[in-house]
């Protein structure tokens, strides 16, 4: 990827972290953390993924309908935020799997070393 698309990506990251839980305010999901953003080459998409505490599927789902939802009013706070950029990328957003991999694979190993 080149400089620009990384800066872009790290700068729309940090300023989702505030826009993002601002704009979904539900109690019972509780905190959304925001991972990682992937801004594409021509700079039209950009992959968010997130993580949240309760990883059942209901909750994933929830949260991704709440986002998805949201995902016009976060776009726009962004644009005012990020205004240095001609055209603010579509926001895709995904549930970051790595963290229940990591923690699937270390839950094994404990298990390895007990036995």
């Amino acid at each position: 990827m080149s400089i620009n698309v990384d800066r872009l990506a790290s700068r729309i990251l940090r300023e989702l972290v505030h826009i993002v839980n601002d704009v979904i305010k539900n109690t019972q999901i509780g905190y959304i953390t925001l991972t990682e953003t992937k801004v594409t080459k021509d700079k039209s998409y950009c992959y968010v993924y997130y993580t949240i505490i309760d990883d059942s599927v209901e909750a994933k789902k929830k949260v991704q309908d709440l986002l998805d939802a949201g995902k016009k009013e976060i776009r726009m706070k962004l644009a005012s935020k990020v205004n240095d950029i001609r055209k603010i990328p579509d926001l895709v957003f995904k549930y970051d799997e790595a963290l229940a991999y990591g923690n699937h694979i270390d839950k094994l190993l404990s298990d390895i070393n007990k036995n």
